[in-house]
Formats: C-alpha cells, sequence, structure tokens
C-alpha cells in the first residue's frame, strides 16, 4: 500500500450488468489490499444466487464482500437502508486499509453512498391502497402506463418491470402532484473520504452477446430450479427482477421456456441501457473493462 494516501477513499466500479464489473473489482481489491462493498440491490438477498449473477464461491474467498448474502428476500432493502449498511462497512475496512472497492450497478444506491438519501414525504395509508387495489386487479401494464403518463421523468430511467418501485412513484406523483426526482437530493451531503468513481463500458454489441451468453449459462447452471423452488414467494419485492419474473410466468404455464428465456435476454438489454441512461448523467471515468493498467493510473492520479 503506497504511504501516499493521506486520505480515506472509496473506489467506485459502475455500469451495466454484464459488463465485468465483478472481476475488475476484485483485481482492484487485490491490488490495493482490500475488501469490496457490493452495491446491487439483488446480491445481497441470500435466496437468490444464479439469477442475480452472484461472485462465485472463490470470487467470494478471495476478496471479502460486504452485502452479498446479508439479508433475505423477506426483508426490506432499500437505498436508505443500504446508505447506513454500506457506511458502516467503509469504517469498518478504513479500521485496516485507507481504500475500499464498492462495485454495482443500482445507481440509486451508489447515489445514495456518495451523496445521502432524501426525505420522502408521508404517504398516507389511502393513496397507497389505492394504488395496490388497482395494481392487483389491472396488473402490470396499468402501473407502467399510469407513471409514464403521470412521471415522464421518472419513467426514463426507472426499474420498468419493477412493480414495487413503480408503485412507490405512482404513490408520490399521486399525494403530491410531484415527480420523485424531484425530492432527490438538492443539496449533496460531503463524506469524510475521498470518492473516485471508475465506469465501465463495451460496444453495444459486445454487451449485448455477454447479456445472452450470460442467460444462457444461467439456464445451464440451473435458474429454473432455483426460481421454481422460490415460487411461494414470487410477490415478494426480490422476485420482481429479471430471469426470475419471465420463469414464474413460464411455471405458471403463461408462456412456453423459450419464450421465456427470451424474453430475460430482452429484459436484461433493456435494463442495461437504462443503467447506462443514469450513469451517464454521473461523474464517472470511463474505461473498457480490460483497461486495468489505465484505471489504476487514473485511481493513483485521484488518490489523495
Amino acid at each position: 500500500m503506497s504511504p501516499s494516501i493521506k486520505k480515506n477513499t472509496v473506489i467506485i466500479i459502475a455500469g451495466p450488468t454484464a459488463v465485468g464489473k465483478t472481476a475488475l473489482a476484485i483485481q482492484l481489491a487485490q491490488h490495493f489490499a482490500t475488501k469490496i462493498i457490493s452495491a446491487d440491490s439483488r446480491q445481497c438477498f441470500q435466496e437468490l444466487n444464479i439469477g442475480v449473477a452472484k461472485p462465485t464461491h472463490e470470487e467470494l474467498k478471495a476478496v471479502h464482500h460486504y452485502f452479498i448474502n446479508s439479508h433475505s428476500i423477506h426483508q426490506t432493502i432499500n437505498a436508505g437502508i443500504f446508505e447506513h449498511f454500506a457506511l458502516e462497512a467503509a469504517e469498518e475496512i478504513f479500521t485496516s486499509c485507507p481504500v475500499a472497492v464498492m462495485v454495482g450497478g443500482t445507481g440509486l444506491y451508489l447515489k445514495a453512498f456518495c451523496e445521502g438519501m432524501d426525505a420522502m414525504p408521508q404517504i398516507d395509508d389511502e393513496v397507497r391502497n389505492s394504488i395496490i387495489a388497482h395494481y392487483e386487479t389491472k396488473g402490470l401494464i396499468w402501473l407502467q402506463n399510469e407513471l409514464k403518463e403521470k412521471d415522464p421523468i421518472f419513467w426514463q430511467t426507472a426499474e420498468q418491470q419493477n412493480p414495487h418501485r413503480l408503485m412507490r412513484a405512482l404513490e408520490i406523483v399521486n399525494a403530491t402532484g410531484k415527480s420523485i426526482n424531484e425530492f432527490r437530493k438538492q443539496q449533496k451531503i460531503e463524506r469524510p473520504f475521498n470518492i473516485i468513481k471508475i465506469g465501465l463500458q463495451l460496444p453495444k454489441e459486445e454487451l449485448h452477446l455477454n447479456i445472452n451468453k450470460r442467460v444462457d449459462n444461467m439456464m445451464e447452471d440451473g435458474l429454473l430450479n432455483e426460481v421454481e423452488a422460490l415460487l411461494p414467494y414470487k410477490k415478494t419485492n426480490a422476485l420482481q427482477t429479471v430471469g426470475y419474473r419471465e420463469l414464474v410466468d413460464f411455471l405458471e404455464g403463461n408462456t412456453i421456456l423459450e419464450q421465456a428465456v427470451n424474453q430475460i435476454k430482452i429484459n436484461t438489454r433493456q435494463y442495461a441501457k437504462r443503467q447506462m441512461t443514469w450513469f451517464k448523467k454521473e461523474n464517472l471515468n470511463w474505461f473498457l473493462p480490460l483497461q486495468l493498467p489505465e484505471i489504476i493510473a487514473q485511481i493513483n492520479k485521484e488518490i489523495q
């Protein structure tokens, strides 16, 4: 470890799904002899494995990861809870190393860690229950159409297949007449540590190949069996996840397996596009995933 590091530093590795974040994060953690904080809103769940592309057992043994297998799908996890968890993890890492690595594709979690979370308005039960009732009778398409019409700005970067996130945004716009984005931080919290942001990207065609191959590998590794075992919990927020939702449809007889797998690929590509839309608005240093020497050089240039 370089003695020139005068201020504790968190290196953030962000980017779309299947771009190669995990491999790079492990290389950087080993380079700086430190640990990793995951910023993935699904890999924290013990019950989800294959479909959320968790690091392998070997990768988890090579470098200690925080926020992997740390919670159950029966617990409520959100950006505010992650912020608190990750700040504590960073402080723990800083007791033995001045550098921590954070990696993930959940933009709101990364933003919460870097800038702090917002105080959201209180929502009357009547508003919330009305939305839930409409969703249960009219389905996801109704929910999507409501958000498109009432909060088009949020819709552009929303997890468009995640009913729980959409219902939360609809609650706020129905209760206040304002977009959920208007309640996002106007004033950033200054953290007592340095933050260096690295973004990973690939040409679209290459990323799409990675996504398609990953989905095929997940199916070969037993994703269908994993989803079948979780079928009793299909209404939990955690199961409203690409890769799980589509196979629930198949298991309930709403589609054939080939169509379900193809839909996973389509939905994952769309999710990756929304991730890039989000991250392109952030102040990241962009690299290709195999540019390790250039990434380390950038970090060394910014590190204090």
